[in-house]
């Protein structure tokens, strides 16, 4: 597969073409350093490279080859990450009607959307699980509940997460045939499922009925950080959703990024597929070998930790891990998250497998902490909170006031307390599980 965006720009960098132009480093690197070779590949929109919003050339062609391997009607790419495919999205389903139904463990970006368009979050709470306030079970029963609970506010769509921050995945074709028969689109964050379109039975929302996604293709594909796709099913949200990220995302795209994207289109079209089985297979074992502390079920290359059957709490295994050469991509009071890629190694493996066999587990069974996400009262909007005069309190003191920002746990960023939600004492307990002392409330 060619690489339109990539030959392109390595054809300028070796031409000896004067860079009257921007950006201010010309191509050359201002020192020694470890990402010199970079600089000669970062241009900006200058004659034959195309613009990302307005895309009709190179940019246009490498996404028609993205969306041929993914699957879709119509895949774009973001430069900024599933935040901007997030904001896009919205804006593009959400533009006559302010509501719609979203699952509670959405990414902050959501929140971010409804503030800066005004939007009114129908909340769907999930079934949550091990003590964990960013993961839960959404079924398509529990869609079906929310859809009729919140049918005089006329959604205009339904939004869920999946996989989540601890790697469950949602029945996103049950729930997409819910959400058709309602007469609602299903939007999905798949950011942490990119490579799910290239397991040997395509778990990728598209596939199995979602009407747009959003998949972060740095998280588990060799792509640069920031690199997004935004997939639709079909072309009924073709002709405006170039215009809706153009409303959020830079006039000035990062190109590293986007040849980072076109770059992975030809790793992907080439031997992804079968680097990606035996990977699967290594991190199955891995899961089966650790079955005493790994989350079940979770989504084939994200392991889990549950931290209290070893008597540890998941910040407490997470460091252990820490000493031993592993870096985590998350831990908390109760779970400690480790993502594994097509791009992870023999060694990483053994590596992991020998850190998580040294665990210094004491002989004492831990209690986890019993909490779930619950409904609090709305007392102003997402807006109004986010932009009213606002000051810090302590956690101890937040109670009974309003929200004034999202209080998310970071990562995954995910909330706690929406903005403009009065702050109650189950929200505070949470706060206190999760080490938030602080928060910002309406004065």
């Amino acid at each position: 597969m060619t690489t339109p965006i990539y030959d392109f720009v390595k054809s300028y960098a070796e031409s000896g073409t004067v860079r009257a132009h921007m950006p201010g480093h010309k191509g050359r690197s201002p020192a020694e350093c470890g990402f010199g070779a970079a600089f000669p590949y970062d241009i900006t929109e200058i004659n034959g490279a195309d613009s990302l919003y307005e895309a009709n050339g190179i940019i246009a062609e490498s996404e028609k080859k993205a969306a041929s391997l993914f699957g879709t009607a119509a895949t774009f790419y973001s430069a900024g990450g599933s935040t901007l495919c997030i904001q896009a999205m919205l804006t593009a389903v959400c533009g006559k009607n302010r509501s719609f139904i979203c699952g509670r463990n959405a990414h902050r970006s959501v929140m971010n959307s409804c503030v800066l368009l005004d939007l009114e979050p129908c909340w769907l709470y999930p079934d949550y699980e091990d003590g964990s306030a960013v993961s839960g079970k959404i079924t398509a029963a529990s869609v079906e509940t929310a859809i009729e609970r919140y049918r005089d506010k006329n959604p205009t769509c339904v939004f869920i997460t999946s996989p989540d921050y601890l790697g469950r995945i949602a029945p996103i074709a049950k729930i997409a045939e819910v959400c058709h028969r309602n007469g609602l689109p299903l939007l999905v964050d798949n950011a942490h499922g990119a490579y799910l379109a290239f397991l040997e039975d395509s778990l990728h929302p598209i596939a199995l009925g979602a009407d747009i996604c959003c998949d972060s293709a740095h998280k588990t594909l060799p792509a640069l950080t920031g690199a997004a796709y935004l997939h639709l099913r079909d072309e009924r949200f073709v002709p405006e959703i170039k215009r809706d990220m153009a409303l959020f995302g830079s006039t000035s795209p990062s190109y590293l990024i986007m040849e980072s994207l076109d770059l992975c289109n030809k790793y992907l079209a080439e031997d992804f597929r079968s680097e990606l089985a035996e990977t699967v297979k290594k991190v199955s074992d891995f899961k089966e070998r650790f079955s005493h502390m790994a989350v079940p079920d979770t989504e084939p290359l994200k392991v889990s930790f549950y931290a209290y059957p070893c008597g540890l709490r998941g910040y407490e295994l997470a460091e252990q891990l820490r000493q031993s050469g592993v870096e985590t991509e998350y831990a908390d009071e109760t779970h400690a998250v480790l993502m594994f890629s097509a791009s992870s190694t023999d060694e990483d493996f053994f590596k992991t497998a020998y850190a998580a066999e040294r665990l210094m587990c004491p002989r004492i069974l831990l209690r986890p902490p019993q909490f779930a996400v619950t409904e609090a009262e709305r007392a102003m909007s997402p807006r109004e909170a986010f932009f009213a005069a606002r000051e810090t309190v302590s956690t101890e003191k937040a109670l009974g006031r309003i929200a004034a920002e999202s209080i998310t746990v970071c990562p995954p960023c995910i909330p706690i307390a929406a903005a403009g939600e009065v702050i109650d004492e189950n929200i505070i307990k949470i706060l206190k599980i999760y080490s938030i002392f602080h928060v910002n409330v309406v004065q």
